[in-house]
């Protein structure tokens, strides 16, 4: 048996339409989201990261192989995506993360006009993120191909990611072609932002255990 496997999704691959179709989901999951899992699997064959967990690999991420970074990055990152889409979302953030949002960009559309801008700016394929920090106040960054804030490899916008979106065209073509920006416009519809404010408290965990 693998160390690890293509998790299942929460909800049938068409559950968020008409927001994002099914045939994307379909093979973004199966194939691209496996594809990460079964090229990492093989990566970390004859290296200590067989005996770690996927976030242990990612925040020491500059010790491995590309192969590492780029799969493990797959994997760690569109396992988040999938968590944190819902066909039945909570549509605005509450408690704590809601008032981090409030602090850090004055309201909800200010944060969303910065992630949009995020992605519309990430040259080619990449991630646009909401990451808590260790002071439990909030950022947002782009990272290119499989990167995350979560890497060591970051010298500046470090931290554990509680929303990511997937900027790369897999992610959006056969519905949006190159219309970057009315993907990221639909991305709002299908968030689920119960499922972010989960993250974000279990980030604080992990940083009040540290």
């Amino acid at each position: 048996m693998s160390k690890f496997q293509l998790p299942a999704l929460p909800y049938a691959y068409e559950a968020l339409e008409p927001h994002f179709d099914k045939e994307t989901m379909t093979i973004h999951h199966q194939r691209h989201h496996q594809a990460y899992v079964n090229n990492l699997n093989n990566a970390l064959q004859g290296s200590d990261g067989a005996n770690k967990s996927l976030e242990e690999i990612i925040k020491e991420v500059s010790k491995y192989s590309t192969a590492v970074r780029n799969n493990g990055g797959g994997h760690y990152n569109h396992s988040l995506f999938w968590e944190i889409l819902s066909p039945n979302p909570q549509l605005t953030p509450a408690g704590k993360l809601a008032d981090e949002i409030a602090t850090a960009f004055g309201d909800l559309d200010n944060l969303k006009a910065e992630i949009k801008k995020a992605g519309l700016g990430q040259f080619g394929s990449g991630w646009a993120w909401l990451y808590a920090k260790s002071d439990g106040s909030v950022g947002v960054t782009s990272t290119p191909n499989q990167d995350n804030p979560l890497m060591d490899i970051q010298s500046d916008n470090k931290g554990i990611p509680v929303l990511g979106v997937d900027v790369w065209e897999h992610a959006y073509y056969l519905k949006y072609q190159n219309k970057r920006a009315d993907y990221l416009d639909a991305f709002w519809s299908v968030l689920d932002w119960n499922a972010v404010g989960k993250k974000y408290e279990e980030a604080l965990s992990k940083y009040n255990k540290n």
